[in-house]
């Protein structure tokens, strides 16, 4: 898909998407684990374990969290905990959606449409894990919708 295919979603994510679309599969892999690495878990200021649950992803094989703060121009910083060492999909994902969606418009995260895992992920993606983690951008969405009423 082409950014002007996405014009509701925020711009560095629509351009993340189509160079996951240019990637053969070793090269997505790559750029997800190196996306995994980068990933800073939630800083203590703002949660502590243990996490409350209504933060905790649903479905989430790697007990993964969304957190966020306001911004003074009342967008949100997101922020994630992700609690499986070895949650490498969890901590790519959570890395891709704090970078890109973290101070847009609460519409435009509000916007993004869960299926865009698998346009990082693939169709390949099993079950269980595509079901973690379309979950965490719907309570990252979900967050963001209360924060707009």
């Amino acid at each position: 898909m082409s950014i002007s295919s996405k014009p509701s979603i925020p711009t560095g994510l629509a351009e993340l998407l189509d160079e996951f679309a240019l990637l053969d599969r070793d090269m997505k892999s790559e750029l997800l684990i190196e996306l995994a690495e980068r990933f800073v878990p939630v800083p203590s200021s703002i949660a502590c374990v243990p996490y409350p649950d209504e933060f905790k992803v649903p479905s989430c094989e790697s007990d993964a969290y969304v957190f966020y703060q306001r911004n003074p121009d009342k967008t949100l910083q997101f922020h994630f905990a992700v609690l499986n060492p070895q949650g490498i999909s969890a901590k790519a994902f959570a890395q891709i959606l704090q970078e890109n969606l973290s101070g847009q418009a609460l519409e435009q995260v509000c916007s993004v449409s869960d299926e865009i895992v698998f346009e990082v992920f693939g169709s390949g993606i099993s079950m269980g894990k595509g079901l973690g983690l379309r979950s965490m951008i719907q309570l990252l969405k979900a967050l963001s919708n209360r924060e707009r009423l």
